[in-house]
């Protein structure tokens, strides 16, 4: 989960028979406890159907889904997916994210949160004009 910068906010490695439904239960739940501010999320559309409603219901959050048209083909920008999307591709400047390493999720999301400490200590450290 990112800001509308696109700095990491929340990291949720799962394995793959955990849906995005489930997890992202869990993730809007850390969300809320953590950054209680924070009333509008906007997801893909694998974050569809009753999670919407929690969201809305039991978080006071405004999950938004953003999907992707069916006429198109192609590749298109979708607003606000971009945002994760260019997250993603900071994170993988870091040879350690390049390749799947790791075995246990929470040694991946360290890694992760390791990756992001060196893209905004970068940006803190650069000198302006």
């Amino acid at each position: 989960m990112v800001d509308t910068l696109g700095l990491l906010l929340h990291v949720m490695v799962t394995a793959a028979s955990v849906t995005d439904r489930e997890a992202g239960q869990t993730l809007l739940a850390r969300l809320h406890e953590r950054n209680w501010r924070v009333t509008r999320v906007w997801a893909d559309g694998g974050y569809t159907g009753r999670l919407v409603d929690l969201a809305r219901d039991v978080l006071s959050v405004a999950l938004t889904v953003v999907r992707r048209s069916d006429d198109t083909s192609g590749f298109t920008v979708l607003p606000k997916r971009w945002l994760v999307e260019r997250t993603f591709a900071w994170l993988m400047h870091s040879r350690r994210l390049a390749r799947d390493y790791e075995r246990r999720t929470d040694t991946s999301e360290a890694v992760i949160r390791w990756s992001m400490t060196m893209v905004m200590s970068r940006r803190l450290a650069r000198r302006p004009g």
